[in-house]
């Protein structure tokens, strides 16, 4: 789904947009997720450039939520934010990956299987793990809210065409070794004490995402505080329900 308005597309946003949506794919009992026709295409202003955002929605075995924004700020800022929210039931971490880019090239990429519960399932740890060394020149410091985040993180500023298509494959490895966990992990009951803490895991994910005080920030100034919190609490960060 590509974005409204005049303006081209960041070869990186694009490229792993399509990436993203390529790998969904490959997920079992992949169906489509109800959206508010209000929160899937927004069209708003900020400083005087139209700002345009788009969200698609799906689910899966294993997965409650799959999401992937795009957004961009008139000719410059563009964004992709993409998360996957495992089924508590599951002993699955969070997948995560964000890029910003601007004229001036990629300020940040980030891609991550943040654990839910202290660590990463052994499955999902062995698998990134052995995945391909990249040498990045620029790599970036985690904002202080950013303890969520695996030992396998990466985070970096992309500064050349190769360093990019490495962080395009970066996320097809974190993609896999989701896809692979699914596979190899059987859901326990709703009322089991596991898939209560995972549950519990996952609500303090989602209430650290929402110390990210830039984006509530930008959304606030494009539209008003209670269309910002309404966005947040909705649709990118909505507190897990408890399992049934």
């Amino acid at each position: 789904m590509p974005l409204s308005g005049k303006g081209s597309v960041h070869p990186l946003v694009d490229a792993l947009a399509g990436q993203i949506r390529h790998r969904w794919q490959s997920l079992p009992g992949l169906e489509e997720l109800s959206i508010d026709p209000e929160l899937e295409e927004i069209t708003g202003q900020l400083d005087g450039n139209a700002l345009f955002i788009s969200n698609e929605l799906r689910r899966c075995h294993g997965l409650r939520k799959l999401h992937l924004e795009t957004a961009r700020l008139g000719a410059g800022l563009q964004i992709l934010h993409c998360v996957l929210f495992p089924d508590p039931c599951f002993d699955l971490p969070v997948f995560g990956a964000d890029i910003v880019a601007g004229p001036a090239g990629i300020s940040a990429a980030i891609v991550d299987l943040s654990p839910v519960c202290g660590k990463l399932p052994a499955l999902v740890d062995e698998a990134l793990a052995s995945r391909p060394a990249r040498s990045y020149s620029q790599r970036r410091e985690l904002p202080p809210w950013g303890s969520i985040f695996s030992p396998h993180v990466c985070f970096v500023r992309p500064s050349t065409v190769e360093e990019e298509g490495w962080f395009i494959d970066e996320v097809g490895d974190f993609i896999d070794a989701l896809a692979s966990a699914i596979d190899g992990t059987s859901p326990d009951a709703p009322d089991a004490p596991a898939s209560i803490e995972r549950w519990r895991g996952q609500l303090r994910y989602c209430q650290q995402q929402k110390q990210n005080d830039k984006t509530r920030r930008v959304l606030e100034k494009a539209f008003n505080p209670a269309w910002a919190d309404r966005y947040i609490e909705e649709l990118l960060f909505d507190d897990p329900l408890p399992p049934v």
